[in-house]
């Protein structure tokens, strides 16, 4: 029987769905590491980069790190940090890798976007006596809300991607399935579970990109204007 066929025939298997090792288990681990570390980097890069694009200020020096670290690979820093003191706090250690990992798109992306908008708009917005935070809310923020939302969802996908090493270091999600497949000589299993992390991504990847559409403030008032214009 070739791989495709056992590999099939792996995830037909209603048992390794079920139980603490099974699959819906460890889909469960995989997204509640997802999300709180999407949900970490956000609040860590968006607010500094939506800043740092406001005033203009030390943001190009700030993406010029934050990129710089992409260089790092995000296994040498959990290593480190498994090794290192922070080893023993459970999966502290694959929860600060992974948020490192995320940063450099948001801040860049996030960043990128506040200074693509139009300074025209900008110094209109101010002439007619808005704050900075009313600028930023209500004309920048909606402006580069593309590139934000593809900032989020780009580090969203690689966060998917990337939260199977914690496996490596005793955590959960589904690069146990992994790692399991490994230590059983399971080559079905490995690739059953790479499968699964693939087709994950691929659906995070769907919902950010329905959730930016649907999210739009600019698409909004395009739709708000059609349904206007069709009431007259």
């Amino acid at each position: 029987m070739d791989v495709v066929s056992r590999t099939w025939q792996w995830l037909a298997t209603a048992s390794h769905w079920s139980g603490p090792d099974g699959v819906w288990h460890r889909l469960g681990e995989h997204l509640f590491l997802t999300a709180a570390c999407l949900l970490i980097s956000c609040a860590v890069a968006l607010p500094v980069a939506v800043v740092l694009g406001h005033t203009g200020k030390g943001g190009a020096l700030a993406v010029n790190l934050a990129n710089a670290g992409r260089a790092v690979p995000t296994f040498a820093v959990l290593v480190l940090l498994v090794l290192g003191p922070l080893g023993s706090y459970g999966s502290l250690p694959t929860v600060l890798a992974l948020v490192l990992f995320a940063i450099p798109p948001l801040l860049t992306n996030a960043y990128v976007g506040m200074r693509e908008v139009d300074r025209d708009m900008v110094q209109a917005a101010r002439g007619m006596g808005m704050t900075g935070g009313q600028v930023i809310a209500r004309v920048e923020l909606p402006l580069a809300f593309p590139l934000l939302a593809t900032g989020i969802r780009s580090a969203a996908v690689q966060v998917v991607g990337t939260a199977t090493l914690a496996a490596l270091a005793g955590g959960g999600g589904l690069g146990r399935i992994i790692t399991a497949g490994f230590r059983l000589t399971d080559t079905a299993q490995v690739v059953a579970g790479a499968l699964l992390v693939a087709v994950l991504a691929l659906l995070v990847e769907g919902v950010f990109v329905l959730l930016q559409r649907l999210l739009d403030p600019m698409r909004a008032g395009i739709r708000a204007g059609i349904r206007a214009g069709r009431g007259r």
